[in-house]
């Protein structure tokens, strides 16, 4: 995700989200506590009811707060955005902070509910979504862009020069559509609630797709999302689980504890995955102490 995080070498890397903490109040404080500890990056989930920030506006603000903490969207929703309005923000935030911005993008919100915060035709939005992508990847070059699709265009449109550190876009999603989709358009994969095995498949699926379309995604460019809980798995997760993967082993998608977590980042790891965002498990958790655990138990495993 940006320079950083792939330069040269197959390079381990660990994030953390906040989680249901990430709420104006306390943020400041998590943010000193992140950058002290030098945390690699931070990244912000898009929830749009709810006292969650915004994952644009606390990007922003982050990166002006810190000095050497990346900030991600993990994952923001990009149909029913404005392609040209979010390539905007995106080149304005890597203007203003090389290399520490970390775009992903999924198709749809976590939250059913809040489908109507991004209005698409009925029945496009995967057709928004392609195309909001194909336009965004041009725009973020910093050259003049004409475009001409069903949904937008644009003609000479540019929304600034190119950042120092070129942007990297990574997607989301774990349907076959979505894996096609990061290996057309994507820099990158940011893949959640998918054993070890499971995102081992994704990623070969991923690589195949890039490969049909003569383009090769770099190959430490692959990352998953994980839940860590301190003593065993909270219940709204177990019904977060069997609502989005009924049948699945919860442990397989989960850590009920900083050992399992170690360990199922090695299995993603012997899978081909070299980058994580952990996040809290629960919705009561004291980030503080979150952090403090996350720096003594995760931080090692990075190279």
């Amino acid at each position: 995700m940006g320079d950083s995080w792939s330069d040269g070498s197959m390079k381990i890397r660990i994030g953390v989200s906040l989680g249901p903490a990430a709420v104006p109040d306390g943020f400041a404080t998590a943010l000193d506590q992140l950058e002290a500890a030098r945390v690699d990056s931070l990244w912000l989930s898009e929830m749009v009811f709810g006292p969650l920030i915004e994952p644009f506006a606390g990007m922003a603000y982050a990166l002006a707060r810190t000095q050497k903490l990346k900030v991600g969207t993990g994952v923001a929703v990009l149909p029913g955005r404005h392609p040209v309005l979010v390539a905007k923000e995106l080149t304005t935030l890597a203007g203003l902070a090389p290399g520490r911005v970390l775009p992903v993008f999924g198709l749809r919100p976590a939250r059913r509910a809040e489908a109507t915060a991004f209005p698409v035709p009925a029945g496009r939005r995967a057709a928004v979504f392609d195309e909001s992508l194909a336009l965004l990847r041009q725009l973020v070059t910093g050259h003049p862009v004409s475009f001409a699709g069903e949904f937008f265009t644009v003609e000479e449109a540019s929304v600034g020069p190119a950042p120092a550190r070129p942007l990297d876009i990574w997607l989301g999603g774990s349907a076959p559509a979505a894996l096609r989709r990061v290996g057309v358009y994507g820099d990158g994969w940011l893949g959640s609630f998918m054993s070890p095995d499971e995102a081992g498949r994704a990623r070969e699926a991923i690589q195949a797709a890039a490969a049909e379309a003569g383009r090769e995604i770099e190959a430490d460019h692959y990352g998953i999302s994980l839940a860590v809980g301190r003593d065993g798995l909270p219940p709204q997760l177990l019904a977060a689980i069997a609502d989005r993967r009924p049948g699945t082993v919860p442990a397989s998608l989960a850590a009920g504890s900083w050992a399992a977590a170690r360990e199922l980042i090695t299995g993603y790891i012997e899978a081909g995955l070299t980058k994580f965002v952990v996040r809290p498990a629960g919705p009561d958790a004291d980030v503080s102490r979150f952090i403090e655990e996350f720096v003594l138990e995760l931080l090692p495993l990075q190279n």
